[in-house]
C-alpha cells in the first residue's frame, strides 16, 4: 500500500465511521486531511496518528457551509498538493415520527445529509477533473434501500446519497470513481441526537448487535485500494447476527 499512497480528505473525522477510516487508511500507508467541527478531537486524532507513523493533517469544516468546504478542499490540496479521495462521511441522525413535526430537525438531515454530500462533490470534482483522476467514498446507510418508522425523513437523506452517488458515477468518464457505502447498524455517536423519546428507546433495541466502526472501515478502505481501472460502486456491510 505504500508505493500507491493516496491524498484522503475524511469529513466526519472526529467520531465514529470517520475517526476509524482515517486511523485505517493512515496505517495503509494514505496522507490524511481530517475535517470536522470537534477540532480538539481531530488534533488527537492526527497527533495519535502520526505517532503510529501515519501522516494526518486537520483543519475545521462544517459540511453545511459550501465557502468552508471548498477551503477543506483547498487546504487538503496546499498541504499535500492533490487530492486523490474525498470520504462524504459526516452525518446526523434525530430520528422520529413525521407526526412530532420536528421540522428543525428534518431541516438539520437534509442539510447535513444531503447539502453537505453536494458541497463536497461541487468542492473537490473540479480538483480531481483538473489532476486527471480522484474517487468520492459517500457514506449512506441501510437505509438507502428501506424505510423504518420514525425514519422516514433520515432515509430520504440516504436514498438521496445514493441517487447522487449513481449520477456521479454515471456522468463520469471511469476517470473519478464514486463509492457508496451502507452500513448497518454501527457503533457511533448517531443516535446520540435523537430528541424524540419513542425513538431513542426504539433505536436502544435495535442497536443491540451492531457493527463496530472499523469493520465499515475496512470496507472503505478495500474499495480505495482497488486499481485505477476498478470503481467499487456500492458495499452494503451488516453485522452478521443481524437482518437490520
Amino acid at each position: 500500500m505504500r508505493n500507491e499512497a493516496k491524498v484522503v480528505a475524511v469529513t466526519g473525522a472526529s467520531s465514529g465511521i470517520g475517526e476509524a477510516t482515517a486511523r485505517r487508511l493512515a496505517a495503509d500507508g494514505h496522507r490524511l486531511f481530517l475535517g470536522a467541527r470537534r477540532t480538539e478531537r481531530l488534533e488527537a486524532l492526527a497527533r495519535e496518528i502520526g505517532a503510529a507513523g501515519g501522516t494526518a493533517a486537520f483543519r475545521h469544516v462544517d459540511v453545511t457551509d459550501a465557502a468552508g468546504v471548498r477551503d477543506f478542499v483547498a487546504a487538503a490540496r496546499e498541504r499535500y498538493g492533490r487530492l486523490d479521495v474525498l470520504v462524504n462521511n459526516a452525518g446526523v441522525m434525530p430520528l422520529s415520527p413525521l407526526d412530532a413535526l420536528k421540522v428543525d430537525e428534518w431541516d438539520r438531515m437534509i442539510d447535513v445529509n444531503v447539502r453537505g454530500v453536494l458541497h463536497g462533490i461541487a468542492a473537490a470534482l473540479p480538483v480531481m477533473r483538473a489532476q486527471g483522476g480522484g474517487h468520492f467514498v459517500n457514506v449512506a446507510s441501510v437505509g438507502a434501500y428501506e424505510v423504518s418508522p420514525t425514519a422516514a425523513v433520515y432515509c430520504a437523506t440516504k436514498f438521496a446519497v445514493r441517487a447522487l452517488s449513481e449520477g456521479l458515477r454515471q456522468e463520469s468518464d471511469g476517470s473519478v470513481r464514486v463509492t457508496l457505502v451502507s452500513p448497518g447498524v454501527t457503533e457511533s455517536e448517531l443516535a446520540d441526537g435523537i430528541s424524540d423519546p419513542a425513538a431513542r428507546e426504539a433505536m436502544k433495541a435495535y442497536r443491540a448487535v451492531a457493527l463496530p466502526a472499523s469493520a465499515v472501515a475496512g470496507a472503505i478502505a478495500y474499495a480505495v485500494a482497488q486499481p485505477a481501472g476498478v470503481d467499487v460502486n456500492e458495499i452494503v456491510v451488516r453485522p452478521a447476527a443481524s437482518a437490520q
